[in-house]
């Protein structure tokens, strides 16, 4: 039986047409969870088409006191969609235009439910190019990658999604609408509304519009699989590669316990003695890219590469990608359960996190795998364990628990680009003090002052 009045019922029905209204449970099931496999219970799911109903749904869920959750592909790991107290899911993949590609400007404008690989490829029919790049960019939405300031391989390059936001439409609870920014490249007048929304996980506001940067696309792209016979020596060379003034687009390390999962999944390219894997993408124009490969390989051979291989170019280069985004699938060959962490330390103190994560995979006798963005400091922590089993999913909280204060012991962060969620929020307090949580309830207050904001999440 429905929680939902009958009148809260025919409005959501007036309002959301047909099947854009899913009351029965069946039909709600697949919403109920995201890709963190928590669950929660939705009264309603609606899929708007326009601003126009989405002004008219966050006027009636103010007025009613009705949690609402903003969806789109659920690829989150952190519980970000999972609607925690009872409410009504809303689904943006109806609202998936691309408004605009402008260059002159370098801007184009769409709905949040675009996915960002599909943006990717529009753009570039004009020679443009929006670089950030999250794993899941096939499937993942752009208003998800701006509710979680989503990072991915790029970013060591091009910076984070909120380098790439210039202007965003949104709406409030009580159906007032708000413009951020627009298609300028500097703006400084007033609070910086929009960088407050980017990242702040559907807690604030509704968006509905998103005017995103461009750049002309890169003249060439070229990629490098290296394996080395330990993690340090991985590491080392990247350090050297820095120092010499090189700057790769993309840079991704694989720890031990990843190989293995990789090539206990199928085969692999690389021999066995390779223990620590470098993954590098260059871009720019031919000239410069011949002169990055070149210095590149110099490096790696003076720091003792094992093996390597190189792609020139999307068909040789897809190969090499396909390796690192095997990782997900592999893991699950580990243990049928996983805590998905994103953990972020100081560049210089990667390899100290790394380790000291070993030794806490050590401590609770569960594998922990390591990997992820090495140019920013970001690691990709998987946990692994079975939940069928009270002990070893009592061993994986308590691994949990000391990673984020061991990440936090070397002035590192809880999070780089997953975001918060449900998954995170028990451990916020070990990294922001009470007057900073305080103040962030503050601001939300002035924008939520019921809270029906996705409630539960982020702070």
């Amino acid at each position: 039986m429905s929680l939902l009045s009958l009148p809260q019922r025919r409005f959501l029905q007036d309002l959301f047409p047909g099947s854009d209204c899913l009351l029965s449970p069946e039909e709600m099931v697949v919403f109920e969870a995201d890709a963190s496999r928590l669950e929660g219970t939705p009264l309603a799911v609606v899929r708007p088409e326009t601003e126009e109903q989405i002004i008219e749904l966050m006027r009636w869920a103010h007025a009613e006191r009705m949690p609402l959750y903003p969806r789109a592909r659920a690829t989150n790991v952190v519980g970000l969609c999972v609607p925690q107290k009872p409410g009504i899911v809303v689904s943006t993949l109806k609202m998936d235009n691309i408004l605009e590609v402008d260059s002159d400007d370098f801007i184009t404008r769409v709905e949040p439910g675009v996915i960002t690989g599909d943006l990717q490829k529009r753009v570039e029919q004009d020679k443009l190019f929006y670089p950030p790049d999250p794993a899941s960019l096939g499937i993942s939405t752009i208003g998800g990658n701006v509710a979680t300031c989503a990072g991915g391989m790029r970013a060591l390059k091009y910076g984070v999604t909120r380098e790439w936001v210039l202007g965003c439409k949104a709406v409030l609870p009580g159906g007032k609408t708000i413009t951020c920014g627009g298609r300028n490249h500097k703006n400084v007048v007033g609070l910086d509304l929009l960088r407050l929304l980017t990242g702040s996980e559907g807690t604030l506001a509704f968006l509905t519009e998103l005017t995103l940067k461009l750049i002309p696309k890169p003249e060439s792209t070229a990629s490098i699989l290296a394996g080395f016979a330990n993690l340090e020596e991985a590491l080392h060379a990247i350090k050297i590669m820095f120092k010499a003034g090189m700057l790769p687009a993309a840079l991704e390390f694989m720890g031990p316990e990843v190989l293995n999962a990789l090539s206990n999944a199928g085969a692999v390219p690389w021999p066995s003695t390779v223990t620590a894997s470098l993954l590098l993408r260059f871009d720019g124009s031919h000239q410069a890219l011949k002169a990055d490969l070149e210095k590149a390989e110099a490096i790696f051979k003076a720091c003792n590469v094992l093996w390597s291989t190189t792609g020139i170019g999307k068909d040789e280069e897809e190969p090499l990608w396909d390796v690192r985004r095997s990782i997900n699938p592999a893991s699950f060959k580990v243990a049928p359960n996983k805590y998905s962490d994103d953990v972020t330390v100081p560049r210089g103190k990667l390899l100290k996190a790394v380790t000291g994560i070993r030794k806490i995979s050590e401590k609770h006798t569960l594998p922990i795998l390591t990997f992820g963005h090495v140019g920013d400091g970001n690691i990709h922590v998987n946990i692994m364990y079975d939940a069928s089993d009270t002990q070893e999913l009592a061993r994986a909280n308590a691994a949990k628990k000391d990673i984020s204060e061991f990440i936090l012991s070397l002035q590192g962060t809880l999070s780089g680009e997953h975001g918060v969620g449900l998954v995170k929020a028990p451990y916020v307090h070990l990294q922001l003090s009470e007057t900073e949580r305080s103040l962030m309830k503050q601001i939300k207050h002035v924008f939520d002052p019921h809270c029906i904001m996705n409630p539960g999440k982020a702070f």
